[in-house]
């Protein structure tokens, strides 16, 4: 990002972004690897009142969900902030959603390439209401194990829509997937100022 020209007279910019996914994707883990401050979460234990509501099969090992959200921050440089804002996986949660994004610039889609079936929901969420979004793949061992232009014809999102791979316990990475949204929706403010009226 070292291409943006600073703001005048050292003015901070920050930006909304939302986090979102199916249920055990790993929204909660990638705020909380590369959130500058000690994350915001709302887990609760799963308990048996679940059973029959959650369908935690896909992740057996999941003993925790949120119940609202996740917060966190990350200063990108020196005059870009980004609040991050995790969404609950759930379908039960969803009504929280339209809160969640008001205000929001874009939205990173985290996805489980075992589980693609449990992003459809997010997606369209955003293609609706017409909110800049990227696809990331959760690389979960570390390794990739689909080719990012097979994710999107499996998920059929248009060709302009990013796809990126990541690990969501790695800093670095989770960084990386944020710069490509803010870069990602830079450009389309761009494309849509010089787009004849």
């Amino acid at each position: 990002m070292s291409h943006r020209p600073p703001t005048p007279s050292g003015r901070v910019t920050s930006a909304k972004i939302v986090i979102a996914g199916g249920f055990g994707v790993g929204k909660t883990t990638l705020v909380g690897s590369v959130s500058e401050i000690t994350p915001l979460t709302t887990e609760a234990i799963m308990t048996s009142a679940g059973v029959g509501v959650d369908d935690n099969r896909q992740v057996p090992g999941k003993t925790t969900t949120t119940v609202a959200m996740d917060f966190g921050r990350i200063s990108i440089d020196r005059d870009l902030i980004l609040y991050l804002f995790g969404t609950p996986g759930q379908t039960r949660f969803w009504f929280m959603w339209d809160e969640l994004v008001r205000g929001a610039i874009g939205a990173v889609v985290l996805v489980d390439t075992r589980r693609l079936a449990d992003c459809f929901a997010a997606i369209d969420f955003f293609e609706h209401r017409r909110l800049p979004y990227l696809v990331a793949i959760n690389c979960f061992d570390g390794m990739q194990y689909h080719d990012p232009q097979d994710v999107r014809d499996a998920l059929a999102i248009s060709s302009d829509i990013p796809v990126v791979a990541c690990d969501a316990r790695n800093r670095e990475s989770t960084k990386h997937v944020l710069i490509s949204l803010v870069e990602y929706v830079l450009t389309m403010r761009r494309s849509r100022a010089v787009a004849p009226a």
